[in-house]
């Protein structure tokens, strides 16, 4: 069947945004002659974690973002942890701190988030920036559910009164994302796998969200013809062949052919993310000194 639903290109989203706070950088620097920085925050050697931080360092140096990285080695222990993050939260020259997860077993990432200071914690998962976005006041907001409201504004500029059905209920994404659209006055519900009669639930969204982390979960027939499907998903799944890809929650090209608009994997919500990181890193540097 030939595809009809628009693909919703976060890659050329992010470009926009990301020339945007380019021209936020460069003002802020007019202003104030300080580099805007973020401190990124390492723990061992986890490989796919090193290159999302290299990922992440590249394009702060696009944008005009200074980057400062803090690694330790994986056996480093939880004070040491907080130690390095003491130094950072005091340290008037870092606007952003980030800690790359997962953290070691040892180690509890709540406690090490929630030492850093609410001001910098750009990932937007400290407790008062969560208390924040819940009460509908002023906070740094987690990058990805930040993303996928914008690719969702992309397609659908009054969110109001649409059904918007979330696969995943983690602090990183579904929890955050389902109170930004709340607040866009969508009827929001969280699914996870628990939850019955999910294929029905979800035929019933005008706004279908997938962040379970299974590869192909989301089958064509659960989507609701017209809906705007966001694919969180980011599975590495081995072929026939042997060689690995990367593919999201949501079986692609059968979404294609029922939804009115559809985030790829990869090209979707991934490009996303690491902007609003950048977004999120002027937003801190900006309030801290009180250029917002």
């Amino acid at each position: 069947m030939d595809s009809k639903a628009i693909v919703i290109d976060g890659s050329a989203m992010a470009e926009r945004l990301r020339n945007e706070v380019a021209h936020r950088v460069e003002a802020f620097r007019s202003a104030t002659s300080i580099d805007p920085s973020l401190a990124v925050v390492m723990v061992g050697d986890d490989a796919a974690s090193q290159v999302y931080v290299r990922n992440k360092m590249k394009q702060t140096a696009v944008v005009g973002i200074r980057s400062v990285e803090k690694r330790l080695p994986r056996q480093a222990s939880e004070s040491e942890v907080l130690e390095i993050i003491q130094e950072l939260n005091e340290d008037s020259s870092i606007h952003g701190i980030l800690v790359q997860l997962p953290l070691p077993e040892h180690i509890d990432p709540s406690v090490v988030v929630d030492a850093i200071d609410p001001n910098k914690d750009v990932d937007g998962l400290h407790r008062n920036n969560v208390a924040a976005l819940v009460l509908g006041e002023e906070g740094l907001v987690p990058c990805t559910p930040t993303g996928c409201l914008l690719m969702l504004r992309q397609y659908a500029e009054n969110l109001s009164g649409m059904r918007a059905v979330i696969l995943g209920r983690s602090r990183l994404v579904g929890k955050p994302l389902a109170e930004l659209l709340l607040r866009e006055n969508c009827t929001v519900t969280m699914a996870h796998s628990k939850t019955a009669e999910l294929p029905t639930l979800c035929r019933s969204a005008d706004i279908l969200v997938a962040a379970i982390g299974r590869p192909n979960f989301v089958q064509g027939e659960w989507i609701k013809p017209g809906a705007i499907v966001i694919d969180v998903g980011m599975n590495r799944i081995k072929d026939n062949d042997g060689k690995r890809r990367l593919v999201g929650d949501v079986d692609y090209q059968a979404a294609l052919s029922v939804a009115q608009a559809v985030s790829p994997v990869p090209g979707g919500v991934g490009p996303m993310t690491v902007v609003c990181l950048l977004r999120n890193t002027i937003q801190a540097a900006e309030g801290q000194l009180g250029q917002a």
